[in-house]
C-alpha cells in the first residue's frame, strides 16, 4: 500500500514537465503550485509523523495537508487528462527537487498561504 509521503511525493512535480505525445509539456502555473504544495506539506507530513526535528517548527500539517494532496491530486488529472501515473512520477520528481534544492523552507510560507485559501 502507497503511503502518503510517497502519494505525496508522486503528486507534486510541479516545476517538473510531464511528457505529452512524445514531446513535453509545462503545467499551468495553478497546477504546477498545486503539485509543490502537495509535495511540500508530504514531506512535512513524513518528517512529523517520524520525529523530524527539522519539519516540527511548520504547522501540524494533517489531516488538512492529505485531504489538499488528494484534491489536487484529482483537479489535475480531471482537469489536464493526464493519467495517474504521469501525475505520480511528476511528484516524485517534485518532492525529489525539494529535497536536492533545501527549498522546503522556503515554499511552506507560501504553501500554507493556498492551503488556508483553499478550504480544506
Amino acid at each position: 500500500m502507497m503511503t502518503f509521503f510517497n502519494a505525496a511525493a508522486l503528486l507534486a512535480a510541479s516545476l517538473q514537465p510531464a511528457p505529452v505525445d512524445g514531446g513535453r509539456a509545462q503545467l499551468p502555473q495553478e497546477h504546477a503550485a498545486m503539485l509543490r504544495c502537495s509535495a511540500a506539506f508530504a514531506l512535512v507530513s513524513y518528517g512529523q509523523a517520524n520525529g523530524d526535528e527539522a519539519v516540527r517548527a511548520w504547522p501540524r500539517i494533517d489531516p488538512r495537508g492529505r485531504e489538499f494532496f488528494v484534491r489536487s491530486l484529482a483537479k489535475i488529472i480531471d482537469d489536464t487528462g493526464m493519467t495517474r501515473e504521469q501525475v505520480s512520477q511528476m511528484a516524485k520528481a517534485e518532492a525529489q527537487r525539494l529535497i536536492d534544492n533545501n527549498l522546503l523552507d522556503n515554499v511552506m510560507p507560501g504553501c500554507l498561504l493556498m492551503l488556508d485559501a483553499s478550504g480544506v
